[in-house]
This record gives structure tokens, sequence and C-alpha cells, in this order.
């Protein structure tokens, strides 16, 4: 079946000029107000005082009118440019919006920034966590988690609107996206730092490509929380004007310029490189020419807000917050594992419950500790190490008598593994009873000797007389 051929618009050419004679100029002078607020309420005035004038005779015609006030805005904001080379807010095409950065402005977050372009603003915060706090996906794929988490959050209140709001919308995703894979290229290996992160963009201020702002804003207040990431990154919007073979490329577009042009080319990067791309695109014929200026461009004014964010900070704090977890890793043969998780995990509930850390074991036998308590993080490694550890031979052993037999003595030198010190192997002279040398309780020095096939430990507490044990 053949498409079906839509109808063609037809317009109303005396109403039109009609509207223009009453608001064309106005209009002009009105998309020149440099304030997008002012601006907007100029633009609503005149819509109100055309519709007055217009709708006793065009009743019904509202939408219609409005319709062409429209138009000339789209016209007139393109002329001006194309044209003149200046923009709504009386920029050139290649000047950045003014740019004021904060960091550490909210003294219980582990990191976090204020990013200001403009009349567009992000409040960002970062915050560290342990394994337990990875984002677990059940997707068709199958199960997998992420480390790395970015929300983006564009309140009405940000663009000077009131709504009911329940969940994030698809604009929200889509920006949080972006900004999250424009982030996640320079984030740390995760064996080097284990941490769960999360960055929360609240936009408390919008006109033209908050998710831009979330990049930078996230990139300081990550480096805030002292993450070493490889290096800072920012973000910028693109546009572009096109009429015939008139071409005007825009750094830093605002909200009606992105509304009234071309394409919002969002690019994000460090001073070294691209991490992310998004285009929107309105038009065909954007040539291989168009795109390599716009990017010469973007990389011009990615690298000036590099600099201005530098001002601020420029590399990530040699130490984490006080307020973050501290993970130590360590790593045990993973055959020593079941000694650490104990019998339906027992064990390592009691050293959980007894130091209030956090630990995450792995098969490979790699252990993630976490505690903002570094006296609690060292107790629960020692334990751990106790666990583990294995008898060597030679090495002296501070141990407890656990049971006195007629031939020997059991001595515990760690949580769960003892060894036998024969009664030939207490003391340099004989000894008739065991009982006359240890009892059940008694600390002793005692020796490694020997670790048969079976590994069974041979001690003795001779071979350790007149030595010291050393202390921890």
């Amino acid at each position: 079946m053949p498409k079906r051929a839509n109808a063609e618009k037809v317009v109303d050419e005396e109403l039109r000029a009609k509207v223009s004679t009453l608001a064309y100029d106005k209009v002009r002078e009105a998309v020149r107000i440099k304030s997008k607020q002012e601006r907007h309420n100029r633009l609503d005035a005149i819509t109100d005082e055309v519709l007055e004038l217009l709708l006793g005779e065009y009743e019904g015609r509202a939408k219609e009118i409005k319709g062409f006030l429209g138009d000339f805005e789209y016209e007139l904001v393109r002329e001006h440019i194309i044209k003149d080379g200046e923009r709504i807010d009386g920029r050139d095409t290649r000047t950045i919006r003014p740019i004021t950065t904060e960091v550490s402005l909210l003294p219980r977050a582990h990191g976090a920034a204020l990013f200001t372009r403009g009349e567009t603003q992000a409040l960002v915060a970062a915050t560290l966590g342990t394994s337990i706090d990875e984002q677990r996906i059940d997707s068709l794929y199958g199960e997998s988690k992420k480390r790395f988490i970015l929300h983006y959050n564009f309140p009405p209140y940000s663009v000077g609107e009131t709504s009911f709001r329940l969940a994030p919308g698809r604009r929200e995703i889509g920006h949080g996206a972006l900004a999250e894979r424009a982030l996640e290229r320079v984030l740390p290996k995760h064996d080097d730092f284990p941490y769960t992160i999360r960055i929360v963009s609240d936009t408390l201020e919008s006109n033209g490509s908050s998710s831009m702002a979330t990049v930078c804003g996230g990139s300081m207040a990550m480096m805030d929380a002292g993450i070493p990431l490889a290096a800072p990154v920012a973000g910028i919007a693109m546009g572009l004007i096109k009429e015939g073979d008139n071409v005007a490329i825009l750094s830093d577009i605002l909200g009606d310029e992105d509304h009234l042009g071309d394409m919002d080319f969002k690019v994000a990067g460090t001073t070294v490189g691209v991490t992310a791309l998004q285009m929107d695109i309105k038009i065909t014929g954007v040539t291989r020419e168009i795109m390599q200026t716009a990017l010469a461009q973007a990389r011009e004014g990615r690298l000036f807000i590099l600099g201005k964010m530098a001002e601020t900070m420029s590399s990530p704090r040699a130490e984490l917050s006080s307020y973050a977890p501290r993970i130590t890793t360590i790593w045990i043969k993973s055959d020593k594992i079941r000694d650490v998780i104990g019998s339906g995990g027992k064990t390592i509930r009691s050293i959980t419950e007894s130091t209030g850390v956090t630990i995450d074991i792995e098969d490979s036998g790699k252990i993630n500790i976490a505690s903002n308590d570094k006296a609690a993080c060292d107790r629960a490694i020692q334990m751990i190490r106790d666990l583990t550890a294995e008898a060597e031979e030679g090495k002296l052993y501070m141990g407890t008598v656990k049971k006195v037999m007629d031939f020997g003595a059991f001595v515990e030198i760690f949580p769960g593994t003892d060894g036998l010190v024969h009664i030939s192997e207490l003391d340099k002279e004989r000894v008739k009873n065991v009982s006359d040398i240890l009892k059940e309780g008694d600390r002793v020095l005692v020796k490694c000797i020997g670790i048969d096939k079976q590994g069974k430990i041979k001690l003795s507490r001779k071979e350790a007389l007149g030595a010291t044990f050393p202390e921890n």
C-alpha cells in the first residue's frame, strides 16, 4: 500500500499579516532580551496582547495565532545569528557563558561541587560505598552489577515550572546515561580502587545543557571526594543554524537556541580526548566540514571550561573524605575461604559483629574490608590472618594449651589450628608427667619443628626455651 500523503497545511495569509503588523517588531525586540525569564515573560505578554486584539474576530483560532508568533521568533533569532553574528544573549558564536565553580559546599557529603555556567546550575554530590552498595541488574542478558551509578535529576522548578513527579522521565534517564558514559571512562580500575561510586546531580536552574553541567560538576565532586580520576572531564553543547549555504556553529547553546536551532551536539572529554558524544539533528545535509568545525570548536570550548574548573580544583584530593569508608584489600589462599566464612557464615558474621566492619570475599581469595574506624579494620584483618595463617617450620609461636595427654600436649598456635608438643619436646631434662610442665589454658612459647604429609604440626617447647617471642 502506498504511503498516504499528508495534507498540505493551509496558511491564512490575511491572519498572518495581521499578527505580523501587531507583533513582528515587538518580537524582534523581545528575542534580544538577554535574561531568559525576562525574555519569556515579554514573549508571553506579546502573545496575550495579540490574542486579546484578534480573538474577537478570530474566535477559536488561538493555536493558529500562537503558531505565527512562534514562526516569527524562529525566523528572527536565526536571522540575527546568521546575519549579525550575535546570539540571543549577546554572545558571538564561540564565547562560553561565565563559569563559576565551588567544591566541598556540603560538609557531610564525601564529595560535592556546584557548577554554574550562565543560567544553568548543577549541584552534584559523590558518595563512596562498598560492594554491597553495587546496583544489581536483572536483565534479558542475565544478572550483572554496576559499581558506578549516576542519577540526574531535573526538577520542574529549574525551568520555572511546577508539576507532579513520581519517577524519572525519559529525558532524565537519557541525560543521566550520557553523563555516566562521559565520566565512566576516567574512573580508576576496580582492583586499584574497590569502591562503589554514586553521583547525584540536581539541576537547580537550567538554560541549556544541564547534562554537560552534570559532567563538569560530577568530575569535580569525585575529585573533591578523593577519587583518583585519570583526568578531569568537561562537557559542552554545540548548536547549529543553517540557512542555505550560510552556517553558524554555536558553542555552549542556550535552551532557546536548542529549541530554535538545527542541531544539539553534546561533546564531553578531557584535555586529550573525547569520552562521550550525543547528537540530535533536525535537518539533512550536515557535511563533513560542518562536523569537523563543530568538533574543533567543541574542543576549544571544552579546554576553556576545564581551565575554569582547574582554577578551583585541578586534581583529586590526596586523601578520601573522613566520612568515606576505608577499604583495605588483603589476599588469602582460595582454599582458606571456607575457614573465614565458617559453617553457615558463622565465622564471618562473628568478625563483622565484633568489629563493625564490612567484609567482601571474592572467589579468587581477594578480601575487601571496609570501615571508617582504622582500629576496627586492623582487628578484622588480624582475625582473618589468624584464621588463615599456616605454620612455618622453624618459626616461633605463642600458643595456648588446649589439651593435656599422657604422651604430650596439644597447643593452639592459631584459632582452630593446633600442633602436638610431644613429651620428649617439653624440656631439656626428662619429663615424667606432662602435667608437671603444662596445664590446659597455659600460654606457652613453642617452635614448629616439622609438618608431616598429612599436615600435622609438630611443636617443641624445648627448642623455644630461652627465645623471645616477637610481639606485634
